[in-house]
């Protein structure tokens, strides 16, 4: 509609920046620089300390694999049984177990383990190792009836055999006292004041057991409480396909060794021999369990408690 003048005439030639501040390059002054004088010393210990980080977890990478290898296939990595015969060889002959640090030192006192067991339930385990410890120590022993029980067969009141003392009650190291009692499970107490009672027949036969001054290494240790509970829990108390597995692999383990765990009698055999017998299990007994049977049996503090079965 309307028409305007140019407000300038001709070319007017005018410099437009094409930044705002111009600055030196600092990353070529830089790179000169570390050229001349050499590498960042904290640079280097940065570098330094990567490539040791780095190594350690190689190293550390290296052992998990391992770990996990041993894990994923035991029987390819590690024999117990190995371990075991290991500890065997290494260990000292056994010996008598220091009574005063196991039961404390009671001056002018016989040092008395008392035992109440219900006598439908005898705790054979019990009678063995009593015959076990008359072999190491000079033991009073003694059989008692509570009031709670009546009509106790003969053998279980003569258990201990005709006990005829000789001697004064200070001349015997260790006193073993059976009450028959109608209990839930085996309780045993040796200082009457200061301690609560050890129930169960599995946790006593351990007690008993540790006073023969049998040492083993953890390992042996542990496989042989294992046995201990399977014997109780399984073999005694279980079902029928539970008695058969433990049938099963105590044919295995016997196959490898004489007794359950290495070349020397231990609890696991007692406790597990007792089991069977008690257990009432009409399973037929492998070929290396019934040899072991035999052998616990040749033994005398084995056949006098197979005398009470009869």
């Amino acid at each position: 509609m309307y028409r305007v003048q140019p407000y300038n005439s001709g070319d007017v030639r005018v410099d437009l920046p094409t930044c705002m501040y111009s600055l030196p390059n600092l990353h070529q002054a830089q790179c000169g620089h570390h050229e001349q004088d050499g590498a960042d010393p904290a640079l280097q210990a940065l570098e330094s300390r990567q490539e040791d980080i780095l190594k350690r977890l190689y190293e550390l990478k290296a052992a998990v694999d391992g770990l996990s290898k041993m894990i994923q296939t035991p029987d390819a990595d590690l024999d117990v049984t190995d371990i075991i015969q290991a500890d065997e060889s290494a260990a000292s002959a056994a010996g008598r177990a220091d009574l005063d640090s196991i039961l404390g030192k009671d001056y002018g006192a016989l040092r008395d383990i008392v035992i109440n067991a219900d006598p439908s339930v005898p705790p054979l385990s019990l009678l063995i190792l009593h015959s076990l410890l008359c072999e190491r120590y000079c033991v009073l022993s003694a059989v008692h009836t509570h009031s709670s029980v009546t009509n106790i067969p003969e053998p279980l009141l003569k258990c201990f055999g005709d006990q005829v003392n000789k001697k004064s009650r200070q001349d015997y190291q260790l006193g073993f006292t059976l009450i028959w009692k109608d209990v839930p499970k085996p309780q045993m107490k040796f200082s009457i004041q200061n301690m609560c009672p050890i129930e169960g027949e599995g946790n006593i036969a351990r007690f008993l057991f540790s006073l023969l001054g049998d040492t083993f290494s953890a390992v042996t240790a542990t496989v042989i409480d294992s046995w201990v509970d399977t014997a109780i829990f399984q073999m005694r108390e279980g079902s029928g396909k539970e008695k058969a597995a433990v049938l099963r692999a105590m044919n295995a383990a016997l196959g490898k060794t004489p007794w359950l765990v290495g070349n020397e009698l231990t609890i696991a055999d007692i406790v597990s021999w007792c089991a069977i017998q008690q257990s009432g299990n009409n399973t037929s007994v492998p070929a290396n369990v019934l040899k072991w049977m035999k052998s616990c049996e040749n033994l005398p503090s084995f056949n006098t408690v197979l005398k009470l079965l009869k």
